[in-house]
């Protein structure tokens, strides 16, 4: 993939003219052009480049594309066929975003109106660029937004009421409320509360629920995941809202703030790796093994819904999706490797009672 260069490192005519990062630092969109043309990229956090769209001409649209300016690094130039405008407009101006709540892709506007959107899902090593209002059918650099607006509408409504929603007052404490209160009832009485997030987006608390109800392990589950949709999930499968929303529970009889250290970790993992997380999907242990926390042995854990033995915390939605939550099972390097051969189903016949509350 492309990287970015930087205002300071371009010295050839090119004007980077806005650099905007999401609310999760997990992507920043790049505006630049010169007197011929304007582009958009949607970077990473080192300036490589996940998706692009051109904007617009202003100039003299060619009959055909130029690849030399590619080569020398140069914002596409679009073929007369390929704009709405063969005759060009001046360099877009007031420019403003507005994110995905999943903060994967973004929309462009230019003071009211709607200039480019580049989703989650554009990706130039596949040929999908994002959607420019000034372009006419498919090239590489952009597709038509009027032709794709259908589809994109709803989610760039529901991207600015989500967005209008969250800087409200209350709004926060009013989810974890809601939250709080759905465990009361699936689990118990909270017990300590714990901060997970610090002052990085999303917001994700810790919520412990001591021993009671006859059990005689605590139970911890993520607070606040859920209040933002995980990336990436459109991608892979066919109804996203059903998988989009997930809080992380664990069910341990030790230390509860060894168990804690788990969601410390995966708590805010996909909007900072703009990946997801779902039923039956393993993570590895970033750190030595020996420092893992539920106990020595293990390299990773597997996340399982519904699992026998511990309670059902289904029954919670937000935004009108259903809320998973997501069982934290530890598991070894080995069997690390067997899910990443096979299947994460190859390892229920290894899931004893015991395991399932690791950490005593």
């Amino acid at each position: 993939m492309a990287t970015i260069r930087s205002r300071g490192e371009r010295g050839d005519g090119v004007e980077i003219v806005l650099t905007d990062v999401n609310p999760y630092g997990s992507r920043t969109l790049v505006v630049e052009g010169d007197e011929t043309s304007s582009v958009a990229y949607l970077c990473g956090p080192e300036g490589t480049v996940h998706g692009a769209v051109w904007l617009a001409n202003h100039g003299q649209a060619p009959e055909t594309a130029d690849p030399s300016r590619l080569a020398s690094g140069l914002p596409p130039v679009a073929p007369r066929a390929n704009t709405r405008r063969p005759g060009g407009r001046p360099p877009p101006a007031g420019l403003r975003t507005l994110w995905f709540e999943e903060g994967d892709g973004v929309a462009l506007y230019e003071n009211d109106e709607l200039l480019a959107v580049i989703p989650g899902w554009a990706d130039m090593s596949r040929d999908m660029p994002g959607y420019s209002l000034d372009a006419v059918g498919e090239w590489p650099f952009a597709w038509s937004l009027e032709d794709a607006l259908e589809g994109l509408a709803p989610r760039l409504a529901k991207a600015r009421a989500y967005w209008d929603w969250r800087g409200g007052d209350g709004t926060w404490a009013t989810f974890q409320q809601f939250v709080m209160g759905h465990l009361d009832r699936k689990v118990g009485t909270a017990g300590r509360f714990w901060d997970a997030g610090g002052e990085r987006m999303p917001t994700v608390g810790i919520t412990e629920r001591p021993p009671e109800r006859g059990r005689e392990h605590t139970i911890l589950s993520t607070v606040g995941m859920s209040c933002q949709r995980m990336p990436t999930v459109e991608q892979y499968i066919e109804q996203p809202e059903a998988h989009a929303r997930v809080e992380l529970a664990v069910a341990t009889p030790g230390d509860p703030r060894d168990a804690a250290r788990l969601f410390l970790w995966l708590g805010q993992y996909p909007w900072h790796s703009v990946t997801w997380l779902g039923h039956g999907h393993t993570a590895k242990w970033y750190h030595r093994p020996e420092t893992f926390p539920l106990g020595s042995g293990y390299s990773g854990v597997v996340m399982l819904t519904g699992l026998p033995g511990l309670p059902d915390l289904s029954g919670f939605a937000f935004g009108g999706e259903a809320v998973q939550w997501l069982w934290l099972v530890p598991i070894t390097a080995e069997e690390l490797r067997l899910v990443a051969e096979s299947d994460y189903r190859a390892l229920l016949p290894r899931l004893s009672a015991d395991r399932l509350t690791p950490g005593g």
